[in-house]
């Protein structure tokens, strides 16, 4: 069939419809590249390139002329992530100019914007790097050809984490003092947790209930037992007035069970049970609120409600809900006052040992047994080495032999001493993952802010940030001393910028109270926010603690440069190099700093 030379519109769209007319694609595909490809503009933002947490999110916008369109074939730019000194590259993805991705600039007539959000992963290996970009035309039918630019423009460079430049201090880890005592009688208090409303024991980790298992199988001859529990004022809670006396009961049978069945020395006829019930008690809560990090006048007014403001026990727990900090209280005070708690007094067979050290050594080689020490002997016996292996094989002995949280304490801080001396990261993250192991076991047998800081501590040195998250949280919902507390805040926060929750940091900053690595990640933080004044501020109080720091200098010549004010950039970065040499090379590599790089004032300021 042969069609006349001219056709008109109608009969066009007819042979169209018919499948008998089809617009040659192949032909246009280098005149559409070269009209897409004349005045084409790519930017991203932000720029540079910035991490949060273990991800790299920008948006990228792509302009061209609207005159490139063409039926059958679509206009792509194709964005590539150069790392490794050009050694590698990464497809990162696809900006597209099909008919559902574009629209009309509203600025210039004739051209058209494509706009699309894209996630790179962050590691440390990809920067310094380079996003290019690559103009392609693209035949749309299945196995269309596909013309591609020859050559490939600089978009951005990557990748800023301000995660690098997080201030995290180390406070005093020291071995718990060890002291050889023969005498192995004592009182051993475990307190325990239920969930919301429920009187069950729970035994996944948390609930102390494998430390009271071991303290029965141990068979020490157990004099005495007190059984007490409570609720939390909570409506779930409260609402049931016999609560506390059921969650009484569940710890009272389930101790009476575990000595039937696993205990040969003791008897349950031969143990004074005492229990003990807390119903509408505000005893607890108070004490709590006292020892958590609430400011003096916020702590005032939850005693004014509760001590003098008449009502019954709801309505006083109804009136907390109106202040403006109540999610605190639900948060870190409510949790813990469903508890209960078993006293147990025992005493224990004392034995004696002259030759400490040389029995531990022997011990340790397997030529006499482990029982030829206590407990605390063999604890003891690491302090008379200085050798940090030879303390971490007693621990672990100690540990293994014993379970006791002393043990497995310093056992933990032996291997955080050993993490600090390593050189290389991998071993480094190892040593700290074992020492939050056994922080942790210490943890839930000796249950304080002070042990779960230390687990949380040593989980996020490990860079395992989940765990650390959940370890800083149940630190401070045990509540303890204003500066403990607010030095899990301050460290909370740290790893909360480390993983991309500005936000959730800025919250936790406002509980931790003024320090030097506070006000340094503050000022991080407005960095990022665009708030380059009152970042600059924030330095300016870190410096007043620590007038030689050199971070402080170095985080206001940032916060200049991002406000393009050079000559401050400049003087900053100068009084930081003075202080520390090595942030010169830190500067060079800086994307912070890369539109400052090649003038004279930055590398003044490097000399």
């Amino acid at each position: 069939m042969r069609f006349p030379f001219f056709l008109t519109a109608p009969l066009r769209a007819g042979l169209v419809a018919l499948g008998l007319f089809l617009p040659t694609a192949c032909a246009t595909l280098p005149s559409m590249l070269k009209t897409a490809e004349n005045g084409r503009r790519v930017r991203v933002e932000p720029t540079p390139l910035t991490a949060v947490g273990d991800a790299v999110p920008f948006e990228a916008t792509a302009k061209a002329a609207a005159s490139h369109l063409h039926k059958g074939a679509v206009y792509e730019v194709v964005l590539t992530y150069h790392y490794d000194h050009d050694l590698r590259l990464d497809t990162v993805g696809r900006i597209s100019f099909g008919p559902s991705d574009y629209t009309y600039d509203d600025s210039v007539k004739g051209r058209l914007v494509s706009r699309r959000r894209f996630t790179m992963a962050n590691a440390a290996r990809r920067s310094p790097g380079q996003l290019m970009a690559r103009g392609q035309v693209r035949e749309l039918k299945p196995n269309g050809k596909i013309l591609r630019a020859t050559t490939e423009t600089l978009v951005a460079r990557g990748i800023s984490d301000p995660a690098r430049r997080v201030v995290l201090e180390d406070s005093a880890l020291t071995l718990l003092p060890e002291h050889a005592n023969n005498v192995m009688s004592g009182t051993r208090i475990l307190p325990l947790y239920f969930d919301q409303g429920q009187w069950f024991i729970r035994s996944h980790l948390g609930t102390n209930i494998a430390a009271l298992e071991d303290l029965i199988d141990a068979n020490q001859h157990t004099q005495r037992v007190l059984i007490a529990a409570g609720h939390s004022p909570d409506s779930t809670d409260a609402h049931q007035p016999a609560l506390a006396s059921k969650r009484v009961k569940m710890l009272l049978y389930y101790y009476k069970q575990r000595v039937k069945g696993f205990s040969y020395l003791n008897k349950v006829e031969n143990i004074t049970f005492d229990t003990l019930a807390y119903r509408r008690s505000w005893e607890l809560f108070l004490n709590q609120v006292q020892n958590s990090v609430l400011k003096p006048a916020q702590q005032d007014s939850v005693l004014s409600i509760i001590n003098d403001t008449r009502g019954t026990f709801a309505q006083k727990e109804k009136a907390l809900h109106k202040l403006s900090y109540f999610d605190y209280l639900e948060d870190y005070i409510y949790p813990v006052l469903r508890w209960g708690t078993v006293a147990v007094t025992y005493t224990a067979p004392k034995r004696y040992d002259s030759e400490v050290y040389i029995l531990s050594k022997k011990i340790l080689a397997k030529e006499t047994d482990v029982d030829a020490l206590t407990p605390e002997e063999l604890r003891y016996s690491a302090t008379l080495t200085p050798l940090l292996a030879e303390k971490q094989r007693i621990y672990e002995l100690a540990a293994a032999s014993t379970a006791s949280w002393e043990a497995f304490y310093n056992l933990g801080a032996v291997l955080a001493l050993r993490a600090e001396k390593e050189p290389t990261e991998r071993v480094q993250r190892n040593y700290y993952h074992r020492a939050a192991v056994n922080f942790t076991l210490a943890a839930h047998r000796h249950p304080t802010a002070e042990l779960f800081y230390r687990a949380a501590a040593a989980h996020h040195r490990a860079q395992e940030t989940l765990e650390a998250l959940s370890d800083y949280d149940y630190a401070i919902k045990l509540g303890g001393s204003r500066p403990m507390l607010r030095k899990i805040f301050s460290d909370k926060a740290a790893l909360e910028i480390q993983i991309g929750q500005p936000d959730q940091a800025l919250t936790s900053l406002r509980l931790a109270g003024p320090s030097y690595q506070n006000y340094l990640n503050q000022g991080l933080l407005l960095v990022q926010k665009g708030g380059y004044d009152a970042a600059a501020a924030q330095y300016s109080l870190a410096l007043d603690l620590r007038p030689q720091a050199a971070a402080p200098h170095y985080g206001m010549a940032v916060a200049a440069a991002r406000r393009h004010d050079e000559a401050t950039m400049a003087q900053q970065l100068r009084q930081a190099v003075q202080l520390d040499r090595n942030l010169a090379t830190q500067a060079v590599e800086d994307l912070e700093f890369q539109d400052y790089v090649q003038g004279t004032a930055f590398r003044e300021a490097l000399k």
